[in-house]
C-alpha cells in the first residue's frame, strides 16, 4: 500500500472512473494505474470499484469508505 495508490484511486473518482484521463492527469501510463488498483484491492482484500469487463462501473460501499480515508490522508 503506497501514496500512488491512493493518489490512483482518487484520480479515478475524480474522473468519473475514466482510468485513461487518470492517468493523464497523473502522467503517468493507464495500464500502471490499473494494477496498481488492482493492487491495493488485493491488499485490502476489497473491491473498490465493480467492473463490468475491464471498465470501472462504480464505486462499491467499502470503496466509498476508502475513497474518504484516502481523501483525508492526501489532504
Amino acid at each position: 500500500m503506497n501514496l500512488h495508490q491512493f493518489r490512483f484511486v482518487q484520480e479515478a473518482a475524480r474522473r468519473n472512473l475514466n482510468l485513461t484521463e487518470a492517468a493523464k492527469a497523473l502522467h503517468t501510463s493507464q495500464p500502471g494505474v490499473s494494477k496498481a488498483i488492482i493492487e491495493l484491492e488485493d491488499e485490502l482484500g476489497i473491491e473498490i470499484f465493480t467492473r463490468h469487463g475491464k471498465r470501472l462501473k462504480r464505486i462499491t460501499e467499502p470503496g466509498q469508505q476508502v475513497l474518504r480515508s484516502i481523501e483525508v490522508i492526501l489532504r
